[in-house]
């Protein structure tokens, strides 16, 4: 089965995350999959507009940690020590590269976001160019606690320093209303009216031409794109740092103690204590 979905209507191009059964997890196919679906979609002539959406109950809910980290011994995302930081980095940043064809892709990209788009599922939502939230849905990179760091770094980029450091430093989720208030997000509209919504704007873009269309992408895009790339480098040799540090190396075993869902809500409620490794008294 396709972890990723293309579906052509008229001139909008719907791309699926597919994976419904756990909330749409990344793992190694999704990354490659996404971009060629993009691919697919920005090379069809008769696509003037990308929308990706998730299916099922949520849009992504990040990596999938029953794959990467609960599993027991290392993998390629947890190497034995000492570890080689390039390897991690090669690693991650072809997925840092499959989730920014969103941004790149030669025409508009909405993303449709509904239940949550956390951890690398908020990465994905924040490279494309115009996302749309339901009121109820989260979005939010927890593991910035412990485990992690945003590879695509688009948060300073959308909404400034003071922000982004409250979201990171914090690692909470926040509501559709939340982004949309803070800028994260183009805007958030109730839960019944999100698809209409979102399939308006698509069809709006879609009667513009596609030359049009690429040449503001690209005159907008030209303003950030190098500075977008130097953070990503930054992120993602950060990332890497983070799973092994101590306090990763800490969680990665906590997880495969107690289960990926104990360790997640210790560390996104706060009451586990990484550098000693035990909870907090």
């Amino acid at each position: 089965m396709k972890k990723v979905l293309l579906e052509k209507d008229g001139r909008i191009g719907w791309i699926t995350l597919n994976r419904p059964e756990v909330m749409n997890a990344i793992d190694d196919d999704l990354p490659r999959e996404l971009a060629a679906a993009v691919a697919e979609a920005d090379h069809d002539h008769g696509i003037h507009v990308m929308v990706i959406s998730g299916a099922g109950k949520a849009f992504c809910s990040g990596y999938d940690l029953a794959h990467f980290a609960e599993r027991n011994g290392p993998n390629k995302v947890v190497q034995d020590m000492p570890w080689d930081p390039m390897l991690d980095f090669q690693s991650m940043w072809a997925d840092t590269q499959a989730f920014m064809s969103l941004f790149r892709a030669m025409k508009p990209v909405i993303c449709k976001v509904h239940g949550f788009a956390v951890a690398a599922g908020s990465d994905i939502a924040l490279c494309a160019d115009l996302t749309i939230m339901s009121d109820t849905a989260q979005i939010g990179y927890m593991p910035t606690r412990v485990w992690g760091c945003p590879t695509t770094a688009m948060w300073v980029h959308r909404i400034g320093l003071e922000k982004a450091k409250r979201m990171l430093f914090t690692g909470d989720k926040i509501s559709g209303v939340e982004a949309a208030e803070m800028g994260l997000v183009l805007k958030s509209v109730p839960d019944d009216q999100l698809d209409a919504e979102v399939k308006a704007l698509a069809v709006r873009m879609a009667s513009v031409p596609i030359n049009q269309l690429a040449m503001q992408k690209m005159v907008i895009n030209a303003a950030v794109a190098e500075k977008i790339n130097e953070t990503q480098r930054l992120a993602t040799v950060f990332d890497g740092i983070t799973r092994h540090s101590p306090e990763g190396m800490n969680f990665k075993a906590r997880v495969e103690q107690v289960g990926w869902k104990q360790a997640v809500q210790e560390r996104d409620t706060g009451t586990f204590d990484w550098t000693s490794n035990k909870p907090f008294d």
